[in-house]
């Protein structure tokens, strides 16, 4: 793989102000079907990593569960946006996130040079879990074994952080009775960054960002204080999937990320150029903070 670094020397001049800060990185599933994407990823978080930046990596794998669940011909619905997962349909979850896609994806970094270690959730307890409910309707309904994050082992991630490893994590929990739970990646990564106190949360979407109308490129939003957000749900300007992703992301800043960005993953080398001219959408907890009010 090509050494992008003299290219980029510009905006990676930019970057080595955060060296030493933690940035944790959610790889959205449907990324990984872009092959010339999922390269330049590796080229951009290990030009994060030689200029100092710590990464952790949380990735899901969505679309490749969906197609290993048809090859298996195992049936599988969605309930609220969330995949209703019994014991069969874990057992495929689990090969896939944790088995092909970790691995697949930690081995490509250490290929090119970046000390990746693939973990799964339920290693050393990183993600803690207890089994969610859907309301519906004033019903509580039964998803099977997906799960709400209850305790992040950050003292075990900064250990692997502080030893010059980038942990590349599947988003599979577990419970103290042995269960083990599909946990939604944007809300592993947002727990996972707020526990670490990460500078940035980075989730890398198939979209540029955030729109007052999806139909129309022009309205991307740009800057969003988390007042903002809360004022666009409201108005139904963020709506249907958005709406999650996006509490999710005043959860982390919330509870101790400094600010989120959402960018499309499918730009060359997005890592680096998109976080320095927020093409996508930046959000933070104070509009001061960089973030202009979007009328």
């Amino acid at each position: 793989m090509k050494n992008i670094e003299n290219e980029l020397e510009e905006p990676l001049g930019e970057l080595k102000a955060f060296k030493g800060k933690t940035f944790v990185i959610k790889y959205g599933g449907s990324i990984m079907k872009n092959k010339e994407a999922e390269n330049a990823f590796i080229e951009d978080v290990k030009a994060l990593r030689n200029i100092g930046i710590n990464l952790v990596i949380v990735h899901g794998g969505g679309p490749e569960i969906s197609k290993w669940l048809e090859i298996s011909g195992v049936k599988s619905n969605f309930i609220e946006g969330l995949r209703v997962t019994d014991e069969k349909v874990m057992e495929i979850v689990q090969m896939v996130l944790s088995g092909k896609i970790n691995k697949s994806l930690s081995l490509n970094l250490n290929l090119n040079d970046v000390k990746a270690v693939g973990l799964s959730g339920v290693d050393n307890k990183i993600i803690q879990a207890c089994k969610k409910y859907v309301y519906k309707n004033d019903e509580k309904i039964d998803i099977g074994y997906v799960g709400d994050v209850v305790n992040i082992n950050e003292t075990f991630i900064v250990s692997l952080i502080k030893n010059g490893q980038v942990p590349v994590i599947s988003p599979i929990g577990c419970d103290d009775n042995g269960n083990i739970y599909n946990i939604n990646a944007d809300y592993a990564a947002s727990f996972i960054s707020s526990a670490l106190n990460a500078e940035k949360l980075i989730i890398l979407t198939d979209v540029a960002g955030v729109y007052k109308d999806i139909k129309d490129p022009s309205s991307l939003i740009h800057n969003l204080s988390i007042n903002d957000i809360d004022y666009y749900i409201k108005e139904g300007i963020i709506s249907g999937g958005m709406i999650p992703k996006m509490e999710c992301c005043v959860k982390a800043i919330l509870n101790g990320t400094q600010n989120v960005h959402l960018i499309d993953g499918r730009n060359e080398h997005c890592l680096i150029n998109d976080l320095l001219d927020y093409s996508g959408t930046t959000i933070y907890d104070k509009e001061e903070e960089k973030c202009q009010k979007v009328i």
